[in-house]
């Protein structure tokens, strides 16, 4: 079976995006445990907006210019930096205020046996194929890694200035780490690639979804996570999923697994609690009971009430030694 993932470095235009939602998410959670945050980022070619909802009980004015300076690590955006943040709308806080989801949505967790990440192999694969590139070269770039049964590879790259013939050495470099043949390398297919960033580019807040979870091969249910608070429980539950599915992977001695949690906004009550998986004929059953599902018992369980979101904006939620992944 051929399986194919892409990673992209934080330096792309839609992860300096994320990095900024949640950068101020943090700045906000630091100062109020309990603030309320929506914050959607778009850049690029000069102009950086940086939009939504925040209540808190602290009165301190949120510094976004100088939130988004130290992100970008440039003055080059300060004056250039639109903020339009209003509070929280008063009929979403009541159902949030009563311990409800602060929105609708199903939310998917996943496990698999193929790495001690328990990611699939795919993703690892091409997140650290980027992470080793951006150690070198701290700039735009993006990897993908097509896996097959025989343990090959073909890998594509794309990295801002780096020429193709290093860029080749270097993806030769990183494989002696892992144990696979490489078919085929696509080094800066394009040319050389020098303009980068929100320079070549324009991004936004939760536009690499699918690189923040799993890659493709698993559905992805809420909506993005950046920016948000964990009383949405877009984030809040897909990180509880995330661990109910490592946890039943390791109970019960899987190959895959799959959890879903679906909410009502302003509800405690999971509407589904299911998990899943394809290597056991009688393969759905309930989540077990000892897992907290409510957002209140989540946010408790997994002490989300910290300023922990940027470093998960970075390389992903999932597989980086984060509590939900244990």
């Amino acid at each position: 079976m051929w399986r194919t993932a892409e990673f992209v470095s934080p330096k792309h235009p839609d992860k300096i995006c994320d990095r900024i939602s949640d950068k101020v998410l943090d700045y906000c959670i630091g100062l109020d445990p309990n603030a309320r945050v929506a914050i959607e980022t778009m850049g690029g070619h000069g102009s950086i907006y940086v939009n939504g909802e925040i209540t808190m009980k602290s009165t301190t004015t949120i510094p976004v210019p100088h939130l988004v300076e130290e992100v970008l690590e440039t003055t080059d955006y300060l004056q250039s930096t639109q903020v339009n943040i209003v509070q929280q709308s008063p009929e979403i806080s009541r159902g949030v205020d009563t311990g409800g989801a602060g929105d609708q949505g199903i939310m998917v967790g996943y496990a698999c046996d193929e790495n001690d990440e328990y990611v699939p192999e795919e993703y690892r694969l091409s997140r650290s194929l980027c992470r080793h590139l951006y150690d070198k070269f701290p700039y735009d770039g993006k990897t993908q890694v097509t896996t097959r049964d025989d343990r090959n590879i073909f890998v594509v790259t794309s990295f801002q200035n780096v020429d193709r013939v290093t860029l080749h050495n270097e993806v030769s470099e990183w494989l002696k780490t892992e144990d696979y043949g490489l078919m085929l390398t696509h080094a800066n297919p394009a040319g050389d690639w020098t303009q980068g960033g929100f320079d070549a580019d324009a991004g936004l807040t939760g536009r690499k979804l699918v690189v923040d979870n799993y890659g493709p091969r698993v559905p992805i249910g809420g909506g993005a996570y950046s920016g948000k608070d964990p009383s949405k429980v877009d984030r809040s539950a897909a990180y509880m999923a995330r661990h109910i599915a490592v946890e039943e992977l390791k109970r019960k001695g899987l190959k895959e697994c799959y959890v879903y949690l679906s909410y009502a906004i302003g509800e405690k009550e999971p509407l589904q609690m299911t998990v899943h998986t394809p290597d056991k004929f009688d393969n759905t059953w309930d989540i077990p009971s000892h897992y907290p599902v409510y957002p209140n018992e989540i946010i408790e369980f997994l002490d989300l009430k910290k300023p922990i979101y940027y470093e998960t904006s970075q390389w992903g939620a999932y597989g980086n030694g984060f509590k939900w992944d244990k």
